[in-house]
């Protein structure tokens, strides 16, 4: 099955049950492809949390058919927005910028706002 035959308002339990039968494999291969317990792929499947994001992005990379914005909708989150190397450098260049109680306060905020979005919806 395509993954653009997704159906509207799919979640993550759901998602991974497509992903089983697509790729015929288990919650423990789930597992090892994401680097997390085969018990944490079962709270998954219960519905009792959601994944974190790089558990999300594993999992979009180690089964290509599933996208990594449809894997992270169906967990009810935004896809984090991408890296480059140009912009990583570009920030770290205003990071050396910063004073070090700055780089401490921004250091803080980035904290609270990845914790955020870890417990969006977990």
């Amino acid at each position: 099955m395509a993954t653009d035959d997704a159906p509207p308002g799919e979640d993550f339990a759901q998602l991974l049950a497509r992903l089983r039968d697509e790729y015929g494999v288990n919650d423990s291969q789930i597992a090892t492809a994401t680097g997390v317990s085969p018990s944490t792929v079962s709270t998954w499947n219960h519905r009792r949390r959601q994944p974190r994001p790089d558990a999300l992005r594993a999992l979009a990379a180690a089964y290509p058919k599933f996208t990594e914005a449809e894997v992270f909708a169906a967990a009810g989150r935004k896809t984090p927005g991408p890296l480059s190397p140009t912009r990583e450098e570009r920030v770290l260049d205003l990071w050396r910028g910063l004073t070090a109680e700055q780089q401490e306060i921004k250091e803080l905020e980035l904290r609270a706002l990845n914790e955020h979005n870890r417990s969006a919806l977990s």
